[in-house]
């Protein structure tokens, strides 16, 4: 089965928390001032790959990047720390260790076989089969240097023959010219009894390198994806999970920050806030414990009970028993009047998934019937979603016109999408955005701008202008990968990959209130408190 998305990679949702997948998509603070230099730079990225801070890594690569872009140490620092991320996030992943790494060889090199077939099919650009292999190579060598990998696969094992097999795979098989499938298993046939002979390495772990590793040739939304993480997935297309409905990011040695409680879950009723600090969970201290690894904690079935043991600023530890059930994320959290005088209504649209056209013409035709008379749709911190919601929901408020179009290597990937007018919103609009609104919301973005259909408000958009299709019956075991297989362009013929939309009206990003899901407040977020003052004007009251 294909499905299209227009964001992929940005939110995962597990099945006790939502978390941020920070190795494919950070955003990166400034390079501190105390980085002077690119040397610097580098060494302090190279500190905390020693200490295994990952996500840190990841975040200072991508900083120092953007002030010495073309510095090939800091390029190669950061695709090694989201390498070795990822296979500390395959080697937390129950579904993977059970049903993935103890793969017999035959059937390793069955699913590697499967995933090359899909890249050299599907992928939007063209890529030969030594580049995919090479890939595989590179992750087996970094893999053979992570402690995860090792403590599963290798442990105890002679560090001296470790780094004999590593110099191996360096001389001889690095970026070794292979032509077509035959003889890409074949070498990895090959390196698998290789790595028996030296370390005593079984076939399963050496093939799942080269079956992960080969997407790490391709684009940063593009990846094979586990059982558990399929399953993750479809569940956030879905808009529900079993869980207690928190959204967290390590902050290794605190604890796990949680960023957002949702609506209506059991950590809002068990009296979880933003901003809390995670450090227990039952009786586990997960101050050191990576995201994933947290997770499995809180992971569990409905109707079972677990205590969430947060640090509060200015009140110290409070504990919450929160049962596991399931939880509706709703993609528009909050509908409502933020000026009832001048008929303003404001709707948060946090996702694009299958409900949200539905949430959409129930949030419209309420605050219709409140006297709405002009709208702000807010999509900051908006990752993105399904393709077609997009385009259902910018139908609701164009007329007539090309909405999007979307561009690849097959043909069924071209397609133009267009406006129908029956049904059409003619009031005001403003948009507003920000660095983190990506693809979906984009896609609204350039619509709204080419067609002149809203004043966009905020700061410049994340910069993700490309259709991932999901294929999830394709590769057996249960697993799945995703796949960049196409550009989308708006309706001007632009397309805006790591460029993003510029907004009309640009706020600095510290005078904008913190994002909540659920809450707004337009006195204190200058976003909302500009767009207000926009459609209070003359030009869209007389509209």
């Amino acid at each position: 089965m294909k499905r299209l998305m227009a964001n992929l990679g940005l939110w995962l949702i597990a099945a006790g928390f939502l978390t941020q997948i920070l190795a494919q998509q950070s955003w990166a603070l400034d390079v501190p001032a105390t980085v002077r230099d690119p040397e610097t730079a580098v060494a302090t990225g190279m500190q905390m790959e020693q200490e295994r801070h990952w996500n840190d890594a990841i975040d200072h690569y991508k900083s120092a990047l953007k002030k010495w872009p073309d510095n090939a140490n800091l390029i190669y620092g950061l695709r090694r720390s989201q390498y070795q991320f990822s296979i500390e996030r395959r080697y937390d992943d129950v579904s993977f260790r059970e049903s993935l790494k103890t793969l017999p060889l035959d059937n390793g090199l069955q699913l590697f076989s499967s995933v090359h077939q899909m890249i050299q099919t599907h992928y939007v650009e063209p890529l030969d089969t030594t580049s995919i292999v090479a890939h595989g190579t590179e992750s087996l060598w970094l893999a053979l240097g992570n402690e995860k990998f090792l403590e599963n696969n290798l442990f105890g094992a002679d560090p001296a023959r470790l780094k004999s097999l590593k110099k191996e795979l360096r001389t001889k098989y690095w970026n070794k010219q292979v032509r077509g499938e035959y003889e890409a298993t074949n070498l990895i046939r090959e390196i698998c009894q290789l790595s028996m002979d030296r370390v005593g390495l079984d076939p399963g772990p050496v093939c799942m390198e080269y079956v992960f590793g080969a997407c790490n040739c391709l684009d940063d939304y593009s990846n094979v994806m586990t059982p558990g993480r399929l399953r993750d997935l479809f569940n956030n297309i879905d808009g529900q999970f079993v869980g207690v409905g928190i959204v967290m990011e390590a902050d290794l040695g605190k604890g796990m920050k949680l960023r957002q409680v949702l609506p209506d879950s059991p950590a809002q009723e068990g009296g979880l806030k933003s901003g809390d600090l995670l450090v227990g969970i039952d009786q586990h201290d997960c101050r050191v414990m990576t995201t994933d690894e947290a997770a499995n904690l809180v992971t569990g079935q409905p109707g079972s009970e677990v205590v969430l043991t947060v640090e509060r600023p200015g009140v110290g530890k409070v504990a919450a028993k929160c049962t596991r059930r399931e939880v509706t994320v709703r993609s528009i959290p909050l509908a409502k009047m933020v000026d009832t005088a001048n008929g303003i209504g404001y709707i948060q649209l946090t996702g694009f998934q299958k409900t949200t056209v539905l949430e959409l013409d129930m949030a419209l035709n309420k605050l219709k019937q409140q006297g709405m008379e002009s709208l702000i749709l807010d999509v900051r911190q908006n990752p993105g979603g399904l393709l077609t919601t997009a385009v259902d929901l910018l139908d609701r408020f164009i007329a007539d016109g090309v909405l999007v179009s979307t561009r690849g290597r097959e043909q069924n990937q071209n397609q133009t999408h267009t406006a129908h007018a029956p049904g059409t919103w003619n009031l005001p609009i403003v948009l507003l955005i920000d660095e983190n609104s990506a693809s979906a919301s984009e896609i609204v973005a350039g619509a709204f701008r080419d067609h002149h259909r809203a004043k966009i408000v905020g700061r410049k958009s994340f910069g993700k202008w490309s259709v991932q299709s999901i294929y999830d019956n394709d590769l057996g075991y249960g697993c799945g990968i995703r796949m960049t297989t196409a550009k989308f362009y708006s309706p001007n013929g632009e397309t805006l990959g790591k460029i993003g939309v510029k907004p009309d009206i640009e706020i600095p990003a510290e005078q904008a209130a913190p994002h909540i899901i659920g809450e707004v407040d337009p006195v204190a977020d200058a976003d909302v408190r500009t767009a207000v003052e926009q459609l209070k004007k003359v030009e869209y009251t007389k509209r």
